[in-house]
């Protein structure tokens, strides 16, 4: 059967590397890594830093003909190359339908992005500035939290792409949830979104699927089994109590 979603399954082409010691292929989320299917509205990438999550979801984006730096797929720009070479070795299937619009947000590299508008509106030319298809305003001129809202509610649009790279890094609790509402808007209007977060709060989105990077690779995982609902809820249940464990050793 033909699929509408966008993004259907991802594989490794194993065969077309010659060594799994050298970085990227020996994180614990690529070493063993062989196929995954992709969620139709959204699919979450979770684990510990250095497991490989980001590095897997810039692979993705690279993959895809996004800017390594983020952006829609017309930036171009690079203030430092320091993306893999993972992107070479992975096959994306996709189905018949294209997205309308897309964009890959990464949270350490957002300045960057904010940067390359101004300039690109510095420059003489025939169209609208860049700037309005993000509110008219200055995302320097704004707080980190309020730009990547911004970007969220001005930007995205229906039927698009979205791979997003840790977006809760600015954002508050509160911040977060209406993150979650607007990806939720997105979804309805035949978005697709493919996330690598550490929020409990995001990772929650209903009829999402998780997948775990660990020292075994990467494996689905229901939301109540993740560490990080687990720690969450474990913590405010007797703050008192893990603080006395991490504080009293």
């Amino acid at each position: 059967m033909i699929s509408s979603q966008f993004l259907q399954r991802m594989s490794l082409r194993r065969d077309t590397i010659d060594s799994f010691e050298r970085y990227p292929f020996n994180l614990p989320a690529v070493r063993t890594f062989d196929r995954l299917d992709f969620h139709p509205k959204v699919t979450f990438f979770i684990g510990e830093n250095g497991s490989g999550k980001s590095t897997l979801l810039e692979a993705i984006a690279v993959a895809l003909g996004f800017n390594a730096e983020g952006g829609s797929k017309n930036f171009r720009f690079s203030t430092r190359r320091s993306h893999s070479v993972l992107h070479e070795h992975l096959r994306i299937a996709k189905g018949f339908k294209r997205p309308r619009t897309g964009f890959f947000l990464r949270a350490e590299s957002f300045f960057n992005v904010a940067t390359e508008i101004e300039q690109l509106d510095a420059e003489p030319g025939l169209g609208a500035p860049v700037i309005q298809s993000y509110g008219g305003h200055s995302l320097h001129e704004q707080s980190h939290g309020e730009s990547f809202l911004t970007l969220l509610m001005e930007r995205f649009h229906g039927q698009g792409l979205y791979i997003l790279d840790e977006p809760e890094a600015a954002l508050s609790p509160q911040r977060q949830l209406a993150v979650l509402a607007r990806i939720h808007d997105l979804v309805n209007e035949g978005s697709q979104f493919v996330i690598a977060t550490h929020s409990p709060l995001l990772m929650a989105y209903p009829d999402a699927c998780i997948y775990q990077c660990g020292a075994d690779g990467v494996a689905p995982v229901a939301y109540d089994d993740t560490e990080h609902v687990r720690v969450t809820r474990d913590f405010l249940a007797d703050p008192q109590r893990m603080l006395r464990g991490l504080l009293e050793r």
